[in-house]
Formats: C-alpha cells, structure tokens, sequence
C-alpha cells in the first residue's frame, strides 16, 4: 500500500516553462468558458436571502516574516476591486460559482496593485496578489453549507507557522488567473447568495439561503502530524471532515473533504 504521506520532492522548472505552461491553461480555461456548457451564477443586488448559513471574518493586516507591510496595504485595495465583482452573486439550482469567471484577469489597468503571492513555497509579488485571502474565505465558508466543491486547489507548501490560527490546517485555496480556481456548483432546489464587505479590520463573508436548511455543519481535522520525508525536507498532513446535524431529528451525517500534504517551509522543531 501506497505511504499516503510520502511526498516527492518539487521539481524546478525554468522561469520560460512556467509562464509558457501558465499561458497555455490560460487560455484553455478561457475556451471551456467560450464553449462550455457551464451555467455560470451571476450578481444580482436585488436579491436579498434572510437564511444565514455562516458568516466568516479573517484579518487583513496580519503581520507576516519577510513580508513587507506595503504589500499588505496593496492587497487591501486588490481585495476592494475583487469582491465588486462578487458581492451579491446568486447561485441558482443548477449553476456554477467561479471566482475567475465574476473578476476577470487582474490587471494594473483595472486599478489592482503588487501584492504577495506564492511561488513554490517561496514569497513574491505580483499584480493582484493577495487574492487567496478571498479564495480562503470562501472555501471555509462553502464548506458550511450543501453547495458542491466542483473546483478547489490546495496550498502545496506550508510557508508560514501557526500564528493565532482559528481554523484547521489547510482548509484554503489558492488562486491564480484562470485556470487554478475556485468554483461551487449548486446541486440543491435552493437559491444561495454570497455577500462581501470590508471593514477597517477585516474582510467580512457570508453566504445566505432563501430557506431555512435546519442543518449545523462543522469542520473538523484529524490524523494532523509532520514527518521527515526522504530528501530532508518536512511535510504536513491531515484530513478534514464535515459534520452535519439535522435540527429536526438530530441525525449527523460525517464525511471525509479532503486529505492535505503540504512542503513545509519552516522547520516544525522551530517555536512558534
């Protein structure tokens, strides 16, 4: 049986590889959407849903190692520019939420700035960065409601230490324009909506439905550990899983999400 910890050693691909590889699924994602038979949600302000499934607030000048604060700011503002383009959209029966398809490429032109981004463990920056704080907030959001994960890409490396951390390990997703995206897929009879808001603190989600399910979800990890892989390097891994219990007769329903390994970028004997 197959070490379902043993993680391989990421490979280096050349500067030119990367951004012609990045181009290429570009534009493939460009074309499923061109000719795709995806019915895709849209915004719709009109709309108002009373049923809030969870609403959901992460920080948005965390202070990071190596990370200059002026990116921070600039991710504030990429935020700002992002989550017009979501707010208020409707996820009909039926319908696919894509995070790419609502913001479209972000450009210098439309206003976003350089902010962080991860590449290969390793922290950059790049026009738009910051995004995955959104991808992030939605992920743990969608998670706590029936809505399907149709697309959703894991952080491949664990660069940062725990640091006042309030949910499990991993349970993000990254982005990166188009094609590593985030997408929900509503396989209900229910209407969902996704509401985003900035505060001076935070960046503020929730997601509400026009009827009231009469479900608690919870999220849940188990088999955490670290391990000293064969090439030197240190891993981390878990599982996540969610509950659900029905209100009205109290029956729970459990079932496995997903099962994360990442690279760590720091040593695990560190403190933190």
């Amino acid at each position: 049986m197959k070490d379902q910890q043993q993680v391989e050693k990421p490979q280096q691909r050349s500067d030119l590889r990367k951004f012609l590889g990045k181009e290429f699924f570009i534009v493939k994602r460009n074309l499923n959407w061109l000719f795709g038979d995806n019915n895709f949600a849209k915004v719709d302000t009109k709309i108002t849903y009373d049923n809030s499934l969870i609403m959901h607030k992460s920080f948005l000048l965390r202070p990071l190692k190596d990370v200059e604060m002026y990116l921070q700011y600039n991710k504030v503002t990429n935020l700002k520019i992002a989550i017009k383009h979501i707010n208020k959209v409707v996820i009909k029966p039926g319908q696919t939420f894509s995070i790419w398809r609502l913001v479209g490429r972000p450009t210098k032109s439309k206003g976003y700035l350089d902010g962080m981004t991860l590449h290969n463990g390793k922290i950059s920056k790049d026009t738009g960065g910051g995004l995955c704080q959104l991808g992030n907030l939605l992920y743990w959001m969608a998670l706590h409601t029936p809505l399907t994960i149709k697309e959703r890409w894991r952080h491949g490396y664990d660069v940062f230490p725990d640091i006042n951390r309030t949910i499990p390990f991993a349970c993000g997703a990254t982005l990166s324009y188009n094609y590593i995206d985030l997408q929900l897929e509503n396989n209900t009879g229910k209407n969902f909506q996704v509401n985003l808001w900035l505060d001076n603190e935070y960046l503020n989600g929730e997601i509400t439905c026009d009827t009231d399910l009469k479900t608690k979800y919870a999220i849940y990890e188990t088999d955490h550990m670290f391990k000293h892989q064969w090439w030197g390097g240190y891993t981390r891994h878990n599982k996540i899983w969610k509950k659900m219990t029905a209100l009205v007769d109290h029956s729970i329903t459990e079932e496995l999400v997903t099962e994360n390994n990442a690279i760590m970028m720091y040593s695990p004997l560190l403190d933190k």
